[in-house]
């Protein structure tokens, strides 16, 4: 294991912005790289990476990486804003995951975007333990982007329950996974159930399949990890949403991993000076919770659940 700091930025504000890495095998291969926190209240995913990190030192200390294995895991790119808990850069509240592949004469963010991308560029695979631009819940699973350069079988090789191919829209292209997979890596989100707080289970769900997709690329001699399972693939244009119709207190009644009848009540909003129930959120389908909204208060209009449906 070697830690290094990948760049450095000066900032007007603060103490310069360094950006940390720790590589693991043959340092003259592009194997794997494993980015972590874009955004300041990723706590789940800078926990997933710390994980993978120290599974990834036993591995290597116990000579179990391929000599062809060569990893970069970034665990935080915005410390910033984690400090001072904001989700977006805490000066002009942008988004990093929204800049690539970055402009190193740009704003703040888009430089950041740009020298991150220059030290990620090149590897053969690519895994972003990312979070949603909703706030909610998700079933763990899989994202790729639809590029014409995906290889959607690829994704099997983590084991995990579900595969997505999400149809990019233009606020898209500037995410990391679509600019990776553009610039010919085979990129991957991965999901878990959280965001802003720790939650083990499924954070050790995420380092075994990251730990299993190497061992099924060849990169690893790992014996004894959890299998994996016969993941479902589908479109994300698959899912049914469910919106709210009013703006309220959130008091849902089912989450990720539900099995739910049509007409089952999925949340109620009601009132939060009267208490009085103003919708009743019901499923649309026979199916399974995929997604949904995790915050107290929801607004008109706004994605409360997704529902995978059972054909």
């Amino acid at each position: 294991m070697k830690e290094e700091i990948l760049f450095t930025m000066e900032t007007p504000y603060r103490q310069p912005l360094s950006i940390r890495g720790w590589r693991f095998g043959n340092p003259e291969e592009k194997s794997l790289a494993v980015m972590g926190a874009l955004r300041g209240n990723e706590i789940q995913q800078m926990y997933i990476c710390g994980q993978l990190i120290q599974a990834l030192k036993s591995l290597e200390e116990e000579g179990l990486l391929e000599p062809e294995c060569g990893i970069l895991v970034v665990p935080c790119a915005n410390q910033f804003s984690a400090n001072v808990g904001r989700r977006f850069w805490a000066a002009d509240n942008t988004d990093i995951n929204r800049m690539f592949p970055g402009y190193d004469q740009g704003e703040t963010t888009q430089r950041i975007a740009a020298r991150l991308f220059q030290a990620l560029q090149g590897y053969r695979f690519g895994v972003q333990m990312a979070s949603f631009y909703l706030p909610g819940d998700f079933l763990p699973h899989v994202r790729m982007m639809e590029t014409d350069y995906q290889d959607v079988s690829q994704a099997e090789g983590f084991g995990l329950p579900y595969i997505l191919l999400r149809t990019p829209q233009p606020y898209d292209t500037t995410t990391l996974n679509y600019n990776w997979q553009i610039w010919e890596t085979q990129a991957f989100s991965l999901y878990t159930r959280e965001t802003d707080s720790v939650e083990p289970r499924s954070a050790r769900q995420a380092v075994e399949a990251v730990l299993r997709f190497l061992s099924a690329k060849g990169l690893s001699r790992q014996r004894g990890l959890p299998p994996g399972e016969q993941p479902v693939h589908l479109r994300e244009d698959s899912l049914r949403t469910v919106l709210s119709g009013a703006g309220g207190l959130f008091l849902r009644r089912h989450g990720p991993g539900d099995v739910v009848q049509p007409g089952d009540v999925l949340a109620e909003i009601s009132d939060p000076c009267t208490g009085q129930t103003m919708e009743r959120l019901e499923a649309p389908c026979l199916g399974r919770v995929f997604f949904c909204h995790k915050a107290q208060l929801i607004s008109g209009h706004e994605v409360a659940f997704r529902v995978l449906p059972w054909e």
